[in-house]
């Protein structure tokens, strides 16, 4: 049944906007691939992206400058030459690393349907760059942050019919070149962190309905988000970015309120046309504005405050057009008349996501323990392929006293196709047609079980052995379950 959205909660939501305010200087974020976990978290692997910056305390953050503090993962390569050291003396913060994905199939796919059994392999270099301005310059609260990319790859679950969870997240939209913008965005901190202020090119997805532990894992589904979060193409996703101007308040130690306006770009993000290389900043496909809010809590609970956890709850709105699942401009099956669907004005999306540690491993670093992590997205139907999605795992680091830095971790992930979009794939398939969104059958809904166990080889250096299997791919009945086996390693050169 198509979903709307209530004029109570437009009227809700629209109190939380504010104008955007441009900044002249651009940031860009860091990728959401996998480094040593920031003690915050509590787990393995914390991704760096603006995300993570979101949960630096207070304390953290005035520390030394007002500027939140510059990313610092373990590297291979910790100070070549006394270079690292002098930059980031001056306030200069400069990452390459590499993050590699392989999979393959263990068992056959579905015969008789093109379908083939194999492996693939995908991958990501990238480079980040942040300034922290008050340090360099004496410009009080100001930073900058870029990232650059090159990827290559695609994923083996489209050899067997999937194509809602990609079994390797990181592929896809790098525009087939060498260097690919992601991001870049200027930052205003004031008043010790109680406001702050970014704007520039912004990815929406890596400030909203993140968690830097989900890219623990390798599937799609959980890595960088929840993949029914990215349906909506005006919700711009890692690598890349739109037009935009996040706000971030922090009423007390724990509590953070943030909200943006996204300049949407439906009809052109991820393709070659506009986005190819990321460095092509005219307003020229603009067709409207996606507008999130989010509040988080930062709780510690436990007599010693040692288990960190982060809740979050959100909610977002956009002026783009959308096409409709089921209905054409006449208010028929498009599926039967063979017109095209009706555009339908705005969308909405609604999130809550949960980490919580809820034991640490004695006598270890903060981050060792064992964490619960959840996550619950909604969309509007009417226009979404997935509807819903759900998700719950549970990531362990330290639990090996003699390999402190190795982790564990287990996902499960249920995904729910729009019925409206499921009842017109029927009709198509009841008249021996193909289904236009490239599924082989009608969709229904999708689980997905993954299995990780990360191996710290050395300084800076990761590999993980990986483990997924699909009930339903695609959300295809008709299709063989299907088990996966490879591996996702991370190389942070400096």
């Amino acid at each position: 049944m198509s979903q709307t959205l209530t004029p109570s909660v437009l009227r809700l939501f629209s109190a939380c906007l504010a104008m955007p305010f441009m900044a002249a200087t651009a940031y860009a974020q860091g990728s959401p691939s996998p480094v040593v976990a920031n003690a915050t978290y509590g787990a393995v692997n914390a991704g760096q992206q603006p995300s993570a910056l979101t949960e630096a305390s207070l304390s953290e953050v005035q520390k030394d400058t007002s500027v939140a503090p510059l990313p610092k993962p373990e590297a291979l390569f910790v100070n070549p030459f006394g270079v690292n050291a002098w930059l980031r003396e001056h306030g200069i913060a400069i990452l390459l690393d590499n993050t590699n994905e392989m999979s393959g199939m263990i068992t056959a796919p579905t015969k008789g349907l093109g379908l083939r059994q194999g492996a693939s392999n995908t991958g990501q270099y990238s480079m980040e760059n942040d300034i922290d301005w008050e340090r360099l310059a004496g410009w009080t609260g100001f930073s900058t942050h870029d990232v650059m990319v090159g990827r290559y790859g695609i994923p083996v679950s489209r050899m067997f019919g999937d194509n809602l969870n990609p079994s390797q997240e990181i592929y896809g939209s790098g525009g087939n070149v060498v260097v690919h913008l992601v991001y870049a965005y200027g930052e205003e901190t004031l008043f010790n962190d109680r406001f702050n202020v970014a704007a520039g090119r912004m990815s929406f997805l890596s400030d909203f309905s993140a968690n830097p532990l989900y890219c623990n894992f390798m599937n799609n589904a959980f890595c960088g988000n929840p993949k029914a979060s990215s349906d909506n193409t005006a919700h711009a996703s890692y690598p890349d970015a739109n037009w935009a101007a996040r706000f971030r308040i922090r009423p007390s130690e724990n509590t953070i309120l943030q909200f943006g306006v996204y300049f949407t770009q439906t009809q052109a993000i991820y393709g070659n046309a506009q986005m190819r290389t990321g460095f092509k900043f005219n307003g020229a496909t603009i067709d409207g504005e996606a507008m999130p809010v989010e509040f988080i809590w930062e709780p510690r609970f436990g007599h010693d405050h040692s288990l960190p956890g982060h809740y979050k709850a959100g909610f977002a709105y956009d002026t783009a057009d959308h096409k409709d699942n089921y209905y054409d401009g006449n208010g028929d099956a498009f599926a039967l008349s063979g017109l095209k669907p009706r555009n339908v004005h705005g969308a909405w999306a609604a999130w809550g996501l949960v980490d919580q540690m809820v034991y640490h491993h004695p006598g270890q670093a903060p981050d060792a323990g064992v964490t619960l992590i959840g996550a619950a997205y909604f969309n509007k139907a009417q226009t979404a392929t997935r509807a819903d999605q759900l998700s719950i795992g549970v990531l362990d680091r330290g639990f090996w006293k003699s390999r402190p830095l190795d982790g564990v971790g287990v996902n499960f992930s249920w995904t729910h196709v729009s019925d409206d979009l499921t009842r017109s794939q029927r009709l198509y398939a009841m008249q021996g047609l193909p289904i236009p969104n490239g599924s082989l059958f009608p969709q229904t809904s999708a689980y997905v079980v993954e299995a990780t166990y990360q191996i710290h080889v050395l300084r800076g250096v990761t590999f993980a052995p990986d483990f997924q299997y699909y009930f339903n791919p695609g959300g295809q009945k008709q299709l063989n379950n299907q088990a996966l086996l490879g591996f996702k390693s991370h190389i942070e050169i400096f």
